[in-house]
């Protein structure tokens, strides 16, 4: 089973995640029942990010898909998520953890959000 982590920054008002938690949805339609779609955030919310892989894995999940959604690859991508999925392997061993690239380096996100953009102006 394949698991997938949607992986935010958190926030300490709980509305931030709102949008979050529909993407998930959104993801759990298609994922259908090839393995679990979770949220974990870096900070300020819970679950972080070890805790939602181990549920995942006591869920039966071999293989976990992380994925940051972050518009861009700063410093909490670059430097932070690298030593939180080290803590995750080294927990789960035969667990293959795989870390996507942030969901705002994708070109596909990228020319979704130009079209919104551009919408913002067409009346």
């Amino acid at each position: 089973m394949h698991g997938i982590v949607l992986f935010g920054h958190g926030a300490r008002d709980a509305r931030w995640s709102e949008p979050f938690f529909r993407l998930a949805e959104k993801v759990r339609a298609s994922h259908g029942s090839a393995g679990p779609v979770s949220l974990a955030f870096l900070e300020l919310m819970e679950p972080d990010l070890p805790t939602a892989v181990a549920e995942q894995v006591d869920q039966g999940c071999d293989a976990v898909t992380v994925v940051p959604v972050f518009f861009g690859q700063g410093g909490h991508v670059r430097r932070d998520l690298p030593a939180v999925l080290d803590v995750c392997r080294c927990a789960h061993p035969g667990v293959d953890i795989h870390c996507a690239i942030a969901v705002g380096e994708d070109e596909s996100v990228i020319d979704a959000v130009a079209l919104y953009c551009l919408r913002q102006v067409q009346g």
